[in-house]
């Protein structure tokens, strides 16, 4: 165990990447310690991703980049600001709306921040707003693109954990929410005490255009249910409703309606079993592409190549790790590592609300020195026997695992947000680290409280049947 785990923290520390260094001290410790024959290696990494739920990443990754170049960033930066522009910190608000949107599209932390990021800093630097404030507000609220669904740490948590994606991304619906008011009342702080005024006038037309457009959206699944309860079939209530709506954004041309449509038919799909995660991955695509060929007509047979490079390139990346992870959590498991882990925190505690506070901090840890991805695979073999055994739902375990992995992504020295937007602000990596501390308060009051409030995350999945 200790030439496994020591393996990897030197070669971690020698600056080899994560995926390379669990693969290397992997193979060290099975041509050292015999315990299997080497060809393991080679075949646990394979049988890593052998799994029907993982061919969610790449559809998700590739819907988030279609939506990139459909020209629906743009969209969803006008609607916030004609939603909550006009707020005191204007800008800092229509941030957190627009990443509240985006993540129903993108499902990455580091997605939201390259996207809308890019839009969001200039413009409040335009604004007057500085540097540090607009990087710091923008790095907290890209940590909303995992949680609020769909989202790529669910599929790996749920496929991990065998528990149901679907109830993951419903969990994830009311902490989302809890988190955007808890930024939003941050920025409302920062504005009354460095006293900001709003950034766009007060608009009755533009306000009631925003509040119509979340109306339609809320209408669609009201509108199905009562065509369904009237005794028209599922499928052609559902023909019907999109049909309307279709027709209704045509004329209208709104900014977002499109766009806050997408979780909204993930979402209903899966729970009504209509769809898989992957399924619902790829309705993500088909959506992602009827806007930009169809809707918007920004897409051209060009930036859908690129945006499928891109694609290719992250899941590249994103499967080795997991693949890399396999055989370094097969093997801790098999030398008994998992167990004495284990052990050794049943030793210490009994009490799940105990055992939980440890495994934040123990969660947070690992998130500011190993890729998200990885910390799941990783984990979730150590720490859910001891769930089970304590009578903790793994559905809440994983909103509390997936948020602490999002807080590690805007530390040093490994957080991609960080070094995301410290590119994109043109900041030093310790400027960027600054400014981002004072956003770990809402963020950390959002983990008790997520933590310690069972509820908050189980009561929406319990209530749509989808948990017990």
């Amino acid at each position: 165990m200790l030439l496994l785990l020591g393996g990897f923290l030197v070669l971690m520390l020698l600056g080899v990447p994560v995926a390379i260094a669990m693969a290397a001290s992997s193979l060290l410790y099975i041509l050292v310690s015999g315990v299997t024959p080497d060809v393991t290696l080679a075949q646990r990494m394979i049988a890593g991703v052998e799994s029907f739920p993982l061919l969610a990443v790449p559809f998700f990754i590739l819907a988030g980049n279609l939506m990139n170049i459909a020209g629906v960033t743009g969209r969803i930066y006008k609607f916030a600001v004609a939603l909550v522009g006009w707020m005191r910190g204007g800008l800092g608000h229509v941030n957190i709306i627009g990443s509240v949107i985006f993540s129903g599209m993108s499902g990455t932390a580091i997605a939201d921040a390259a996207g809308l990021g890019t839009i969001e800093i200039k413009a409040m630097k335009d604004h007057g707003y500085s540097t540090e404030f607009s990087v710091g507000v923008t790095a907290a609220s890209a940590t909303l693109g995992p949680i609020i669904p769909p989202s790529l740490p669910f599929v790996i948590y749920g496929m991990m954990a065998n528990v149901s994606i679907g109830a993951l991304f419903l969990g994830g619906v009311i902490p989302g929410i809890v988190m955007t008011l808890l930024m939003m009342a941050t920025v409302t702080y920062f504005a009354h005490k460095n006293k900001w005024g709003s950034d766009t006038p007060f608009s009755w037309p533009q306000l009631g255009s925003a509040g119509l457009e979340i109306a339609i959206v809320l209408a669609f699944p009201l509108a199905i249910w009562l065509m369904v309860l009237a005794g028209m079939s599922t499928n052609m209530a559902v023909v019907i409703g999109l049909g309307a709506l279709l027709a209704i954004d045509w004329y209208f041309d709104f900014s977002a309606v499109m766009a806050l449509m997408a979780p909204v038919i993930l979402i209903g799909g899966m729970t009504l079993g209509w769809f898989t995660p992957t399924e619902a991955a790829v309705a993500a695509v088909i959506w992602s592409l009827f806007l930009g060929l169809v809707r918007y007509r920004t897409m051209t047979m060009k930036t859908v190549a690129k945006a499928t490079f891109d694609t290719i390139e992250t899941t590249a990346s994103v499967l080795f790790i997991v693949t890399a992870a396999s055989i370094f959590a097969w093997l801790l498991t098999v030398s008994q590592a998992a167990q004495m882990l284990s052990d050794w925190m049943l030793s210490i505690t009994h009490n799940k609300w105990v055992f939980l506070a440890l495994a934040n901090v123990l969660i947070l840890f690992v998130g500011c020195f190993i890729d998200t991805t990885a910390a799941i695979t990783i984990l979730v073999p150590i720490l859910l026997p001891i769930v089970l055994k304590l009578g903790i739902d793994p559905i809440h375990f994983g909103l509390i695992m997936t948020l602490n992995l999002m807080i590690g992504l805007l530390h040093p020295p490994l957080g991609m947000v960080l070094f995301v937007l410290a590119r994109v602000a043109k900041l030093s990596v310790e400027r960027t680290t600054v400014a981002i501390l004072p956003w770990l308060v809402p963020l950390m009051v959002a983990l008790i409280a997520i933590t310690y409030i069972p509820e908050l995350t189980l009561w929406l999945p319990k209530y749509m049947g989808l948990s017990k």
